[in-house]
């Protein structure tokens, strides 16, 4: 039977990056994947991570199972850091977590769970949204829908239309799925005040919010990244949220996420969870244990989540440098087209503008790597890299 199949076509962005693994350009430029890399090109690990795993390492004696729904410890610290320890949903037990493979398993054990408890659901997603969200959602056999999120030509919310979708054009007990920060690919967040009308609406129409929350700390902080999340789940009875500890645990190949279940009473949470293990247990049984118990003690612990912040406030501070530079970089060169949006925009990811042509020019020519739909990732930008970049793009308009 295997010989009737064809070749599957290759991920529109893991499959660029194995064509610039290949190029033999050393002055080749990587601005395509969602990783995030310092000013040498490397993808560093975290110096609380290796602190971490000293401590596992002297103090493991098993490697037996996890639980299907991971560790108590874990889930209680994934919630805390969402949340903050005071918030009414951790007083009042109302969530529930599980470890999961990376918040894209996050993201697929929530498709699966709603599909499977509520069939009849839509999925609304913004326009555009991670490349990546269609893929996962249609093989929960969910029906997805777009709503209008992002103008390319003025770089800035198309929030009023948004608001008139969702408002006119759903039904009770839709599914809203939420960048929590850091918008990919745009970059373009929502503001306290539009959080405020959002949830407005998801409260009258009935919607159930499913929020995807990668990029913790690579916005504005820590702090504030979750300040619209926070304000949702103090007056939204329901929702789930499905995090990554890839980007600001620098974690990309062990592979932890999470999701939290939120209910209404501690025994709607409960009740939901056991849902979404069943789901977990014809998925992947159980999730890996090493990158969760990374989190887990990085977090317990106050020397090693103090030394985690100090270099997660770094890395956000060179991509927000990365991005005013770029910006004079171009306006220096009087480049007929004005990039100071870029500085407006949170995390790693902005929407270029440059047109197909113009991408294959810049990777042709140029040997810079930038995703068809003109999406950049701005840590990609380095200090040694910034002139070269801009020329380049100045050559390709």
């Amino acid at each position: 039977m295997l010989e009737r199949l064809t070749m599957a076509p290759p991920d529109p962005i893991l499959g660029l990056n194995e064509t610039f693994r290949n190029d033999p350009n050393p002055e080749k430029i990587n601005l395509s994947v969602g990783v995030y890399v310092d000013d040498t090109g490397i993808s560093p690990i975290f110096s609380a991570v290796r602190e971490a795993e000293k401590i596992i390492l002297k103090s493991e004696k098993t490697k037996s199972y996890l639980g299907i729904g991971g560790t108590t410890e874990f889930g209680c610290h994934v919630r805390e850091l969402i949340l903050g320890a005071e918030h009414p949903v951790i007083q009042e037990e109302r969530g529930q977590t599980a470890q999961t493979p990376g918040g894209t398993g996050a993201l697929r054990v929530a498709g699966d769970f709603l599909k499977h408890s509520f069939p009849e659901s839509r999925l609304r997603v913004s326009s555009p949204t991670w490349a990546n969200h269609a893929n996962v959602f249609q093989a929960s056999s969910l029906e997805i829908r777009a709503y209008p999120y992002y103008d390319p030509k003025s770089h800035m919310l198309r929030f009023d239309e948004m608001l008139d979708v969702l408002g006119n054009d759903t039904k009770p007990g839709d599914i809203l799925l939420l960048h929590g920060c850091c918008h990919n690919p745009t970059g373009v967040d929502l503001t306290v005040d539009q959080w405020e009308q959002l949830i407005r609406v998801m409260q009258s129409c009935k919607l159930l919010p499913l929020v995807d929350l990668a990029y913790q700390g690579f916005g504005r902080g820590l702090e504030e990244d979750v300040a619209g999340v926070r304000r949702m789940c103090s007056r939204m009875d329901e929702l789930l949220i499905c995090t990554s500890y890839s980007k600001n645990f620098g974690l990309y190949n062990d592979r932890v996420g999470a999701l939290t279940v939120i209910g209404k009473t501690s025994k709607d949470a409960v009740r939901s969870f056991s849902h979404v293990k069943k789901m977990i247990r014809s998925n992947y049984s159980n999730p890996p244990a090493h990158g969760g118990l990374i989190v887990t003690r990085i977090l317990e612990k106050e020397v090693l989540k103090n030394m985690w912040k100090e270099q997660l406030d770094r890395i956000r501070k060179r991509i927000q440098e990365m991005r005013r530079m770029f910006s004079m970089s171009m306006k220096e060169r009087d480049c007929s087209r004005d990039f100071s949006f870029m500085t407006e925009e949170s995390g790693m990811f902005s929407i270029s503008g440059l047109e197909p042509p113009q991408i294959v020019e810049m990777r042709e020519k140029h040997s810079i790597y930038i995703v068809g739909s003109g999406r950049i990732n701005v840590a990609g930008m380095s200090s040694s890299n910034m002139s070269r970049l801009a020329d380049a793009v100045i050559s390709c308009l």
